[in-house]
């Protein structure tokens, strides 16, 4: 008996391949700092966690498939706070960012269709491409100019008959990028020109740095009918494990075929979409100190990667990643080294190896990427044993 050829082509996860070295370690006694997920340490609103306390209806049942009326129209005044408009119809909410990436995907592309990705990318985009028949087409970025937008003719050569859309993710994972506006508005001009949809991966909206502005694909002009924003709770509120997101297009016909891949998978989560709505007038307060901490952190972890000789990294402008090239061959075997055969008083890292979020062959192979999630004091720990892990490697290879 033969699998099917997604099933044999899926790619394992880059950010979780390693856990079976982190599990063995752990079992050995070794504390881990772990910087290879996205999983922040900052607490999850209170209001959000109340819903789930005082949730007493004796029926937990289905919800609409589009998602919570309730929930869809305080979305629209969350992202008017943003200077985007849209109306309730223009909303689908999703089990996460991740059903809306995929249902984007489905609804603009045909088997074998291709969709343009800035890489390094997100390393799920090539399981939900496999999982959609989609093939991603790389336009490769560089580190060593922090991985801003190539030139026009760069894009445009990539361009062919099957290319259906161009996918954005800003402020970017893994790269901590932000394209500005100008950025945004070439994209929008090449896929106007080629009739190709955008779709943007936003979820990092709130998380920009050094007085720079976010600017979504919503908010350019003539882009009524191809323009697709995905968008989750999951990193602004730090509550990864809530899994609401949502789509959002004001193509009514997208959004009409959006919504019969939702009627097929019947509900969002009902619980998780009001413990979301719990949150939506915190945003002014909330994000002053998390954005404080976010930047204290990211400085934190640049200016010791500054101190490793032979890195190579650009300050990152938001998320909470950044890309360092290492002065090794081999980032993958450098990690599982890491947690194989190093530590400092017990205690080692882990981080992503960069390689598995790109999709052009052999490149990234020693980069690696850092998710600056933890507290002040473990960071420097943690970046303290990385700078010494690397010394004593290097020496052994």
């Amino acid at each position: 008996m033969k699998l099917s050829e997604r099933a044999i082509n899926i790619q394992a996860s880059p950010i979780r391949k390693l856990m079976p070295y982190a599990n063995n370690a752990k079992k050995r006694g070794i504390k881990i700092y772990h910087l290879n997920i996205g999983q922040p340490d900052i607490e999850t609103p209170k209001e959000m966690l109340d819903v789930y306390a005082s949730y007493h209806d004796k029926v937990l049942a289905y919800g609409p498939s589009q998602g919570l009326d309730i929930y869809r129209e305080n979305l629209v005044n969350y992202y008017q706070k943003h200077n985007i408009t849209i109306d309730v119809d223009d909303i689908i909410v999703t089990t996460a960012g991740s059903e809306a990436i995929i249902f984007a995907m489905l609804a603009t592309c045909n088997q074998g269709d291709e969709i343009i990705i800035p890489e390094p990318f997100y390393t799920n985009y090539n399981g939900f491409a496999t999982m959609t028949g989609v093939k991603i087409i790389p336009l490769t970025t560089q580190v060593e100019n922090g991985f801003c937008l190539p030139s026009d003719n760069e894009i445009r050569a990539l361009i062919s008959a099957k290319t259906k859309a161009i996918m954005l993710c800003n402020p970017g994972n893994p790269t901590g990028t932000v394209y500005p506006k100008k950025d945004i508005e070439r994209a929008a001009k090449i896929a106007k020109e080629n009739n190709l949809f955008v779709i943007s991966d936003e979820v990092y909206r709130e998380f920009v740095y050094d007085g720079l502005t976010h600017t979504s694909i919503l908010d350019i002009s003539g882009m009524e009918e191809l323009a697709i924003m995905v968008d989750s709770i999951s990193k602004r509120y730090s509550a990864c494990g809530a899994r609401i997101g949502c789509l959002i297009s004001r193509n009514k016909q997208l959004i009409a075929s959006v919504l019969k891949f939702a009627q097929a998978r019947l509900c969002p989560p009902t619980i998780d979409q009001l413990a979301a709505n719990a949150c939506i007038d915190i945003e002014a307060q909330y994000f002053v100190e998390i954005l404080r901490e976010y930047d204290i952190r990211r400085n934190i972890v640049f200016d010791e990667l500054q101190k490793i000789d032979g890195i190579v990294c650009i300050k990152p402008e938001g998320a909470f990643y950044i890309i360092a090239k290492l002065p090794i061959d081999d980032a993958e075997d450098f990690a599982r080294w890491l947690l194989e055969d190093f530590s400092v008083n017990n205690e080692t890292v882990m981080f992503a190896p960069a390689q598995g979020f790109y999709a052009t062959p052999g490149i990234g192979k020693n980069e690696i990427r850092i998710a600056y999630v933890l507290n002040e004091n473990d960071l420097k720990t943690a970046m303290d044993i990385l700078r010494q892990g690397l010394e004593e490697y290097k020496k052994r290879n």
